[in-house]
């Protein structure tokens, strides 16, 4: 397994972010009637952190998760990173490719 992280342009400054999950999203309950006093961290999967991601990159992260899901796999690395899984080398070369092809310096694979 290879995994890169994938970075977009900042819409505001123009250098490359990648978003990074620097604690569980945390889902509380609200209730008619009484006090539900339970919170449930939860990890994001890669997908959804893609996700996250609009307004933040210049590109539609709708666009990139269709082209990004059809080469590998999106996954939140230990840190927290968001990543793209890989079978094998050539894979990440091919989505490098595609990616340049299509968004040009706006989506990039770095590890």
């Amino acid at each position: 397994m290879i995994r890169l992280r994938l970075f977009g342009r900042c819409r505001i400054y123009h250098d490359p972010v990648s978003p990074v999950l620097k604690a569980p999203a945390q889902i509380g309950w609200d209730s008619w009637f009484r006090d539900i006093d339970l919170v449930t961290p939860r990890r994001l999967k890669g997908r959804e952190l893609l996700l996250r991601t609009r307004g933040w990159w210049t590109v539609e992260p709708s666009e990139i998760l269709e082209v990004v899901e059809s080469h590998g796999k999106l996954v939140v690395g230990d840190n927290g990173e968001l990543m793209v899984e890989f079978e094998d080398e050539k894979s990440a070369e091919i989505l490098s490719a595609v990616l340049s092809d299509r968004f040009e310096d706006q989506v990039l694979l770095a590890p």
